[in-house]
């Protein structure tokens, strides 16, 4: 079996679990590094109560900490699924030079599992996702930023 097969079977048996187990979301990940799998995750946003809980920032934020560094540089994913906006902002702020995924969003989407919305909120498309308001002279915010800059 290639690498790529053994990196993404292993993305796929801790989906298949997670389904087994009563998940409806056909998300896995595998964080790869020098060859050799650190982490497999899958979704687990039902079973965690938490929306961003998608297998791909699990597998950053495990593998993070099991490896004991922000910077993953040195990795790459296997994804059973095309990343969201979300999760790609994850592996860009970790580093990650690859993702290699299985799934193309537009078949997600036929299939009921949609990040258009956000797609389109990042790509300028559509503005009524979020209203993001600024407000200004905030001293109990800007002495954070003058300390943290210290």
């Amino acid at each position: 079996m290639s690498d790529h097969g053994r990196f993404f079977r292993a993305a796929a048996d801790v989906t298949r679990e997670a389904l087994a187990a009563g998940s409806d979301q056909p998300f896995g990940a595998a964080l790869v590094r020098n060859g050799e799998i650190v982490v497999a995750c899958a979704n687990s946003m039902a079973a965690d109560t938490d929306p961003t809980a998608h297998a791909e920032l699990l597998a950053v934020r495990e593998g993070a900490k099991k490896l004991g560094t922000l910077d993953l540089s040195d990795c790459v994913v296997y994804a059973t699924g095309q990343p969201c906006p979300m999760c790609t902002a994850a592996m860009i702020w970790a580093g990650i030079p690859t993702v290699y995924y299985a799934t193309p969003a537009a078949l997600a989407h036929e299939r009921g599992y949609s990040d258009v919305h956000v797609r389109d909120y990042l790509a300028g498309r559509d503005d009524s996702a979020i209203i993001e308001v600024h407000v200004p002279g905030r001293a109990e915010c800007d002495e954070l930023w003058r300390k943290a800059g210290s």
